[in-house]
């Protein structure tokens, strides 16, 4: 062997060593990457498990402020239903004699003497012309009474429902805005709401969500109109399609906010209310929640005049 096939192998094994030291590498950097990859992915499962818990707290913590008005809507249709319900129950025993007549007269089994005769005592017991005049309204409060509070029942739980960034569809969103007023129709009730709703395609979002949106800024608006009664409440809700969005904007004449405060408005745990009164995360979670549909927010505010707040969401997602 010459000294060139000698250099030869040298080089070659040189190589091949620095090879396997690269493929060893490369398999050491793989086995790293996979592992910070798993750890990733565990880390951004318990950042959605963390958000749906604090997307379901705040939802609690606002429907524990929106409870008292809540029980009012429920209760008052209730004791209408309830006290119909009585009175029904009261006049029950004519109707159940009566048809009995019927049956009886119906079958040969009394003469009509009897039964005219019959008749006119239950006439004297139970005055038919009260009952006749009063039982079709009676039914009709009861059943109308009986379907708000299954309304009422339905918001809340379609509110209160947990939900995941997952849970999309083709959603109109105005039934959110719906969902939103008859929720809180008790607590906006001394304001003057006007709609605007233009007809809207479907959009991918979330309509829980949505609800969620639109019952924070619904009550963002109320509490900043709240403390000057003199200048009266109007609160505008208003849907329509600009650009390739759908903007959902929420108008009030309320107390405004200063430059200060739309700066932080979306920061958590920052409020200007009193302790108690908010949690100063209901705009943190409308921020979160118009982001995760691929929308943006636009804020605009003077103080003493008012604020109007948009939310646009993309029509294609």
């Amino acid at each position: 062997m010459d000294g060139s096939d000698g250099n030869f192998e040298r080089a070659f094994l040189n190589e091949q060593k620095l090879r396997l030291a690269a493929e060893q590498l490369l398999r050491d950097k793989s086995t790293v990457l996979v592992a910070i990859n798993n750890e990733l992915q565990k880390k951004v499962a318990d950042l959605e498990r963390q958000q749906t818990l604090f997307v379901q707290t705040e939802k609690m913590a606002t429907l524990g402020t929106l409870s008292a008005g809540v029980a009012h809507e429920i209760n008052t249709p209730l004791a209408y239903a309830m006290s119909n319900i009585e009175s029904l129950q009261n006049s029950s025993p004519l109707l159940v004699a009566l048809l009995k007549l019927n049956e009886q007269y119906l079958n040969n089994e009394i003469k009509e003497s009897r039964f005219k005769h019959e008749i006119d005592i239950l006439n004297l017991q139970y005055p038919y012309a009260w009952i006749y005049n009063n039982l079709q309204g009676q039914v009709n409060d009861s059943v109308e009474g009986l379907k708000r509070i299954k309304q009422i029942v339905h918001d809340l739980l379609n509110f209160a429902h947990p939900t995941s960034s997952q849970d999309k569809q083709l959603t109109d969103v105005t039934t959110g805005a719906n969902n939103a007023l008859r929720l809180l129709s008790n607590k906006l009730k001394l304001c003057e709401i006007k709609t605007r709703f233009e007809p809207l395609p479907f959009i991918w979002c979330n309509l829980s969500s949505i609800n969620q949106i639109f019952v924070n800024l619904l009550m963002n608006a109320w509490q900043a109109c709240e403390y000057d009664l003199e200048k009266g409440c109007i609160i505008e809700v208003n849907i329509f399609e600009i650009d390739t969005n759908i903007c959902l904007e929420v108008k009030d004449n309320g107390c405004g906010m200063s430059e200060d405060t739309i700066t932080h408005m979306f920061d958590p745990f920052y409020t200007t209310k009193e302790v108690g009164k908010g949690t100063g995360m209901g705009m943190t979670l409308v921020y979160a929640m118009v982001h995760d549909h691929g929308g943006k927010i636009e804020v605009s505010s003077t103080l003493g005049t008012g604020t109007t707040i948009r939310c646009l969401l993309p029509l294609k997602v």
